[in-house]
């Protein structure tokens, strides 16, 4: 019988489980590791799988815009999904392949390792637990045997127990071996497959890196743009709020976005045989050729109740109160028709605005009082003292030109500067004394107080269509020749102006205001629209990158006289080219575009302009008003509309692109517009035509008129 020390000897493992009671625990987090690796892999190409689809979203997503053309950072930002996507799927192709060589150089040798050795250590234990049960059995049988039995038997039983023994020693033996083995085995055999695995891990980290260091540059430029948008946002933002808190205090003075200076309902007095009658009629009036349009309009049916009446205006003069019954009067008198035509508007408010359009005798007051700033040589020398002061004293101020005065004190300043007795002063002894953030308000404020921007409405269009085109050369080129197009005046104060800003913009590491902060701030003054609208805040941002161009290229613009612009062949080719790349948007369709007829033009172009206008606000009896047209038209149905354009007739019209007014049926993609909140416009809009406001078109769905981007609907 081997003693118990000698077995303790031989078998190590029971050595251990008896110092190490923790050790099968530890065994039990080590299987279940080992258990957990491939599972990780196998989620893997789950998490690969959704990152590519993520990917993919992002390279399919486009942004839209509203308006006919985008910023250079607007585009920067539009392209970054696609340049994410391109850096999600290069991580993930290398996670793949890191993920494909840890199956060979990780999974499959553990999964030997486990298999023969592990395994073949556990079948060892259990042969050598069933020889220790069946040895134990031997000897305590042979144990209980009598002393009183037969010397033969006695030494029979003693070699059937050594016999036992024997085979026991050597499965303990075995077991102990095989145990030994695996414990060395895995020393190398579990470690080297779990370093090569690590190697690839860190390969895929590396590869990360590079990829990052790669898009940093673009990252900038992102972080750039974004902020630039940002700004551009904010600036706009509070431009959009105060124009919804002027429209909700005043909503006559902007519920207008016909080609019209006044539009609405009039009741006109009209004399009868017993007798006068009011009649309602639709009006229309345009300031620049004085023509009145009367349409009669029936209440009960929804419709037109009889012919049209245009007429010229004379005068208006407001009705007295004691000299009729009706209230809101007032009479107008026409060159073209005898008598006084008698009109009642809808409130006294609205015989206000009438009047205010016709240029009538009712006196209107004016808030703003009279503007005395010009361009003139006390607003030459109040610029350059500014300008002086500020380069003298302030270049490097923090936030210069961007943060404002105290009103009060910008008053002032400015009253002093205004005052021809103090105008001849040094500027030295005027500015001393006030704080440049004071100067540099009364600066921008004297340039608003000017009649009109410093950049001139009729150049405004110009200077926005330049802005967005996609060369900056070419943005350059048109600046510069619309530049030297301004007055004198104008163009000597621009160029001052321009200089200045470009010393302040070299300064901007200290004063913080780069040529992007300038645009900002300097756009919506010497760019200021005639009318405050939704399309003219839309445009700030490309005001501000007219600016931006005239302080990054002042020396050439303002020293240089501009190249002869291009011949007629030149610049249709230009313009062939540049739509060759790109489908045509609704501002290049024929008769889309707004313009403002000349004199001659308003009687060939009156009837469609009544057609127009009426089918804005009585949609449902289109045909019979359309087919009311003193020019000849072909009768239309329901389904005519969507594939004819009503062209006003104009046989000598030499281009399709300024043949006037026109209506068309479109629908919209998908779901991009609605005129209610919960609709989803599933029939095309009606009465489309263009409006006043710039990339936007107007139209009639159900009876509701309202504003649809032009470059979000589809034509018939």
């Amino acid at each position: 019988m081997v003693p118990f020390s000698t077995h303790r000897a031989l078998c190590p493992r029971a050595q251990r489980c008896h110092t190490g009671p923790a050790e099968p625990g530890v065994r039990a987090d080590r299987d279940a590791g080992l258990a957990a690796v491939p599972r990780g892999m196998a989620a893997g190409p789950n998490l690969s799988a959704a990152k590519r689809k993520f990917a993919d979203s992002l390279n399919e997503f486009k942004f839209r815009c509203i308006g006919d053309a985008e910023t250079d950072d607007e585009i920067c930002i539009a392209k970054s999904l696609q340049e994410f996507a391109t850096v999600l799927r290069n991580l993930e192709d290398e996670r793949m392949r890191m993920i494909e060589n840890a199956s060979e150089v990780l999974i499959t040798p553990l999964e030997k390792f486990r298999k023969e050795q592990i395994g073949a250590a556990k079948d060892a234990k259990k042969k050598y637990d069933k020889e220790t049960e069946k040895y134990c059995g031997v000897l305590e049988k042979h144990l209980n045997l009598s002393s009183k039995k037969k010397e033969s038997q006695l030494q029979e039983a003693d070699s059937q127990v050594d016999l036992v023994r024997q085979h026991f020693y050597e499965v303990s033996l075995e077991y102990v071996f095989k145990v030994q083995e695996v414990q060395e085995r895995k020393m190398f055999e579990f470690v080297e497959p779990l370093l090569a695995f690590l190697q690839g891990l860190f390969t895929f980290y590396h590869h990360g890196y590079e990829l990052a260091k790669d898009f940093s540059d673009f990252k900038t430029e992102l972080t750039i743009s974004i902020q630039n948008t940002r700004n551009r946002f904010e600036g706009t933002r509070s431009e959009v709020e105060a124009l919804m808190k002027k429209m909700k205090e005043n909503p006559h003075e902007h519920k207008n976005i016909s080609p019209y200076t006044m539009e609405g309902y009039l009741y006109v007095q009209e004399k009868r045989h017993f007798g006068t009658s009011w009649v309602k009629h639709y009006c229309t009036y345009q300031r620049e050729s004085k023509r009145i349009t009367m349409v009669p309009f029936d209440q009960k049916s929804g419709g037109k109740g009889g012919e049209d009446e245009a007429v010229t205006l004379k005068s208006c003069t407001r009705r007295k109160t004691d000299t009729i019954e009706k209230r809101f009067c007032f009479d107008v008198e026409a060159v073209d028709r005898p008598g006084v035509i008698t009109m009642q508007a809808l409130s006294e408010e609205d015989r206000r605005l009438w009047m205010e359009a016709m240029d009538g005798r009712e006196p209107v007051s004016s808030d703003l009082g009279a503007q005395t700033a010009q361009l003139d040589s006390i607003g030459f020398s109040i610029i350059k003292k500014c300008i002086h002061a500020v380069e003298t004293r302030g270049i490097n101020e923090q936030g210069l030109y961007r943060i404002v005065g105290v009103n009060s004190r910008v008053q002032k300043l400015l009253s002093i500067l205004m005052d021809p007795k103090t105008a001849t002063e040094t500027d030295t002894e005027i500015c001393a004394e006030w704080e440049i953030k004071t100067i540099t308000s009364a600066l921008k404020t004297y340039l608003r107080m000017l009649p009109g921007p410093l950049m001139m409405y009729q150049f405004q269009r110009s200077f926005i269509k330049a802005a967005k085109l996609e060369n900056q050369e070419s943005r350059v080129s048109e600046i510069h020749s619309l530049v030297h197009r301004l007055p004198e005046k104008n163009r000597q104060m621009l160029h001052l102006l321009m200089n200045h800003l470009a010393k302040v913009a070299d300064n901007h590491k200290q004063n913080l205001m780069t040529v992007a902060n300038l645009g900002v701030v300097f756009g919506p003054t010497l760019l200021r629209p005639q009318e405050e609208t939704v399309a003219a805040i839309m445009d700030i941002k490309f005001q501000n990158i007219v600016i931006e161009i005239l302080i990054e290229n002042h020396e050439k613009i303002f020293n240089t006289v501009p190249e002869a612009p291009a011949s007629n062949s030149q610049l249709l080719l230009s313009r062939k080219k540049s739509t060759e790349s790109k489908p045509p948007s609704c501002s290049e369709r024929p008769l889309t575009l707004f313009h403002t007829a000349q004199p001659n033009e308003k009687q060939e172009n009156r009837n469609s302009i009544i057609n127009s206008s009426l089918e804005s606000v009585v949609s449902s009896n289109a045909n019979s008003f359309l087919n009311s047209n003193s020019a000849p038209q072909p009768s239309l149905n329901s389904s005519d509309l969507e594939l004819e354009v009503i062209k006003p007739n104009r046989p000598n019209s030499l281009t399709p692109l300024n043949q006037g007014y026109a209506l068309y049926m479109i629908h919209t993609e998908q779901r991009c517009f609605s005129l209610s909140p919960n609709e989803t416009c599933p029939s095309p809009v009606s009465a489309v035509h263009p409006s006043q406001e710039p990339g936007w078109l107007e139209g009639t769905l159900n009876g509701k008129t309202g504003l649809i981007p032009e470059n979000y609907v589809e034509f018939l």
